[in-house]
């Protein structure tokens, strides 16, 4: 329990500082720890006091710590990485799958900041190639669906909870590079550019799968999932 309080600390930090306009407690431990002496002046408090409106962040996959982490295997994660999680799925890149986390995570910073939030990525990365169905090339990706599908009834299922979300948004509508992995083979789009690792293609865009579903979506404000 300290190791995921602590842990939970170092994400914390920052939007401490700017939800609530002023420094975490735990910073003096930490600025003792690593050394860290900052210039204060007496205008830095007030600058500090003009605070953000809303929290905005990314959610690709949930973290699991242990006090003594050796003993465990790890796992993937968008620039989060953490122990292996046995009650989870996992995608082709080994990022844990975990939409609860996201109700949870949604609930945790309501709770402690008590500011609106907007999800502003969340997303799967996936290898994926084109295939030919009813005479158009087109990506099956049911796997995409699948994980969008939970994690917006995730992001329902704390608003019912009482949380005060502004908007969902999915990464990302077009195939990009990976700003994680810096490829472009780990696709993450409705809509697939031709496009490979070793700079061929010609970045021709196809409709996948996922595409007209999300349209629906949208298009229900979440009701069609």
């Amino acid at each position: 329990v300290m190791a995921s309080m602590l842990s939970q600390h170092e994400l914390d930090y920052f939007i401490h500082v700017q939800a609530c306009g002023t420094y975490p407690y735990y910073a003096q431990k930490l600025w003792r720890d690593h050394d860290v002496k900052l210039v204060w002046g007496e205008e830095d408090a007030e600058v500090l006091k003009n605070t953000v409106d809303f929290i905005s962040f990314s959610y690709y996959n949930s973290k699991v710590v242990a006090k003594d982490e050796s003993q465990y295997d790890t796992s993937a994660g968008n620039l989060l990485r953490g122990l292996r999680n046995p009650y989870v799925e996992y995608t082709q890149y080994d990022y844990p799958i975990d939409p609860e986390g996201l109700r949870y995570i949604l609930n945790y910073l309501y709770d402690h900041f008590g500011k609106p939030l907007l999800i502003a990525e969340n997303g799967i990365g996936q290898q994926e190639t084109l295939k030919e169905v009813n005479g158009v090339l087109t990506v099956e990706d049911d796997d995409r669906i699948n994980y969008l599908s939970k994690h917006i009834k995730a992001v329902e299922e704390a608003v019912e909870d009482g949380v005060d979300v502004l908007g969902y948004l999915a990464w990302g509508p077009i195939d990009c590079v990976s700003a994680a992995s810096a490829e472009i083979t780990k696709r993450y789009g409705f809509v697939y550019v031709d496009r490979q690792q070793d700079g061929s293609g010609s970045l021709k865009r196809y409709r996948k799968k996922s595409f007209e579903w999300y349209r629906k979506v949208i298009a229900s404000n979440g009701e069609s999932l």
